[in-house]
Formats: C-alpha cells, sequence, structure tokens
C-alpha cells in the first residue's frame, strides 16, 4: 500500500538523483556551515538524509527513510555528534552518536494504516589509514514502544593509494544483522554485501550487490 510518507520518499530520490548527487565524504560530521546530502538504497533500507553542520562535532538534518523490513515510513529530524576522534599519525579513529525522533506511517495492524511516533538511536566507530577501513554500529528504530534493532561492520582495502585530489577506490565487504526483521515482508535478519566506493573532492559513490538479491546504491555530496 502506497502511503503519504511512502510518496514522500520518491520524490526525494528523484530530486537527489537528478541533481547529479554522486556521493561526499561518508563523515556523520562535517566542517562547521557545510551541507551534506546523502542517498542510501541498500538491504530492505532507502533513505534520504540533508544535514547541516554547526560546529566541529555536531550536525542536524532531515531524514525520510523506507524501512522495507519493519513495512513502516519514517520521517524526522536527525542529529549526529561526534563523541570522540583519535588522530595518530597515518590514521585516524572516530566515535559518533545519531539519534534522529519523528513519526513512523505503516500498517501496524493489519488492513489498518496508522502514524505513530518514532526514533532512531545508534552508536558508530570507525577506523582507518590509506590502506585498510574498518567501522562497527549498533542501534535501534523504535516505534511505540516496539524496537528494530541493527548492528553492521565493514571492512575495507584500498587497492592503490591515491594522492590528495585524487580519485579514491575501495574494496568492501559490508555486514548487516538485524534481528527483528518482519518475515512477512521477505527480510532476511543477516545479510552480506560487496561493494565499491569511489570518493574524489566532495563527492562518494557505493555500488554493491548482496546476499538477499538486492543491489546497494548509496550516493551523498558534501558543499
Amino acid at each position: 500500500m502506497t502511503t503519504p510518507f511512502r510518496g514522500v520518499t520518491a520524490g526525494v530520490a528523484v530530486l537527489l538523483a537528478c541533481s547529479g548527487l554522486t556521493g561526499a565524504d561518508a563523515r556523520p560530521v562535517s566542517y562547521p556551515e557545510a551541507w551534506t546530502l546523502q542517498l542510501f538504497n541498500e538491504a530492505r533500507r532507502n533513505a534520504a538524509l540533508a544535514h547541516y553542520t554547526f560546529s566541529p562535532k555536531t550536525a542536524v538534518g532531515v531524514r525520510i527513510e523506507d524501512r522495507l523490513y519493519a513495512e513502516h515510513t519514517f520521517v524526522g529530524v536527525q542529529a549526529n555528534h561526534l563523541i570522540r576522534r583519535w588522530n595518530a599519525p597515518g590514521s585516524q579513529a572516530n566515535l559518533y552518536l545519531k539519534t534522529a525522533l519523528g513519526a513512523a506511517d505503516g500498517e501496524f495492524n493489519v488492513g489498518s494504516n496508522e502514524t505513530r511516533a518514532a526514533g532512531l538511536a545508534r552508536i558508530d566507530a570507525d577506523w582507518e589509514n590509506r590502506r585498510l577501513f574498518l567501522s562497527s554500529g549498533y542501534g535501534a528504530y523504535i516505534v511505540e514502544g516496539q524496537a528494530f534493532r541493527e548492528l553492521t561492520g565493514r571492512i575495507g582495502l584500498a587497492p592503490y593509494v591515491a594522492e590528495y585530489g585524487s580519485l579514491h577506490t575501495w574494496a568492501m565487504i559490508q555486514i548487516d544483522h538485524r534481528p527483528d526483521a518482519l518475515e512477512s515482508q521477505g527480510a532476511e535478519t543477516f545479510t552480506v554485501t560487496p561493494l565499491l566506493r569511489f570518493f574524489k573532492g566532495p563527492a562518494l559513490l557505493e555500488v554493491g550487490y548482496s546476499t538477499n538479491d538486492e543491489a546497494l546504491m548509496n550516493f551523498t555530496y558534501r558543499f
């Protein structure tokens, strides 16, 4: 069933795609006074996010997300916070807190379309040098007491070391575990996605294919 929020999600996706967005810095907090636009299309989840970075540690924006495995579409305000950053010679590590508050629209009861209060909470950590990338995250999508937990991880390897301003390429494997995914929507609780990441300057593109036979395509652009 098509809901009002699902229509908005599709409209934002078309707008971002037509505006030539081919990605950006994947950091959830950019440099102060920067805008970031992101479009995610991955295993049983589509989302559009636009956020503004107010300080070196805080970014706030609007998120529209179609969570196919939960039968809900979420619209809300999201805040990203850099808890801590560790800089070392040749490498960097980060710890982030992401929270969102809004409403979910969907079929919560059989044959009934409703809108309910909803929110997101997530912790993400990453470490990288010029050859190796590691990340993990744990969080939950909550709709009036019902939680959909998520555990994700990535490992990436750069086949070459690119100079600043050049095209950077990464080969990655992403693992997703969603123990509360709804089987009624054909969702799998565990998926593995090999993918390629390309970025240059403010633009980033990721493409891959998951073990549940769904394509992954993520775009980000920072300006």
